[in-house]
């Protein structure tokens, strides 16, 4: 059977960034430093929350590597390799794994789109030219794309392709999913507020954006689950749903940029077309995050 990449809670992390957008690696360390010491179980580098469309090549490779390095093995590194071009794909993928990645994420291709057997082609090529394992990511609401059950059943077939990063939000879907991979192909959850419910159809866990900021509670929630102590994990899942939904009142990364920056662990700074968090919306989101005991040394700036 094949291994899991890892069990629990990844944090999809932020690519800190000056008030001029360039990339700050400083603020990078300490954000990973402090993720670890709060039992972080994955890192996800340059995914949807790290801006990756707006990196270029040699900058998506400057903060993989980058993450590769700080980590130094603690946990996994799961590196966003994906592209609407296949070439591009593979490319991206060789380069991360010459860097020492463990993993890679490959978003669907987005814009072009794909058919199902464009899917297969697609990822099957990009599995056949790396010998880390790949997550799958579904997110329809982004790409206009969605892997279908039957195209997940193919696709774990493939020695390399270990999973799926899954936040189509279809849940009838997802268990037809897990119904026809078995447990050889690791489901997590890509949205907050659905992890208990994908777990309890067999997911391991959760890749996160709530983790930027609340790690240590992300990765207790998901514990607690794997442990079998369900009312508990439950009942963190359900405190834990406003500050998930704050982190979407506006686009990802947006909202947990601006949290990031009222704890003050890096600047709100986004590349265009992203744009940092209004005053007033700030002001609401830091008022949401004072309830749960998030406060830092930004709180005079909004």
């Amino acid at each position: 059977m094949k291994r899991s990449i890892f069990e629990g809670s990844a944090a999809a992390v932020v690519t800190p960034m000056d008030e001029y957008g360039n990339l700050d690696l400083d603020a990078m360390g300490r954000l990973l430093d402090w993720l670890l010491e709060e039992k972080t179980d994955a890192i996800v580098v340059n995914g949807t929350t790290g801006e990756s469309a707006t990196l270029d090549d040699n900058e998506k490779m400057e903060v993989i590597g980058f993450v590769i390095r700080h980590v130094n093995g603690r946990v996994p590194v799961i590196a966003g390799t994906g592209s609407n071009c296949t070439e591009h794909a593979v490319k991206l993928s060789r380069e991360a794994e010459k860097l020492g990645a463990d993993a890679l994420l490959q978003v669907t291709p987005y814009y072009n789109k794909a058919s199902q057997e464009g899917l297969v082609r697609h990822f099957t090529e990009v599995g056949d030219h790396v010998g880390i394992p790949i997550l799958l990511y579904n997110v329809p609401s982004r790409t206009g794309v969605d892997i279908r059950p039957e195209t997940y059943r193919i696709l774990s077939e493939h020695p390399n392709i270990r999973g799926t990063k899954e936040a189509g939000g279809n849940m009838a879907a997802l268990a037809r999913t897990a119904a026809l991979c078995g447990d050889g192909f690791d489901i997590y959850s890509g949205n907050d507020d659905q992890t208990l419910p994908i777990m309890a159809l067999g997911g391991k866990g959760v890749i996160s954006v709530l983790a930027n900021i609340m790690p240590r509670q992300t990765h207790d929630m998901c514990r607690l689950f794997l442990d079998g102590k369900i009312k508990e994990s439950r009942k963190m899942q359900l405190k834990l749903l406003d500050i998930m939904d704050a982190l979407f009142w506006d686009v990802n990364p947006i909202p947990v940029k601006a949290a990031l920056s009222i704890m003050g662990v890096c600047t709100d700074s986004c590349r265009l077309p992203l744009t940092p968090m209004g005053r007033e919306q700030k002001k609401r989101l830091a008022a949401v995050m004072q309830r749960y005991g998030l406060t830092g040394t930004d709180s005079a700036s909004y």
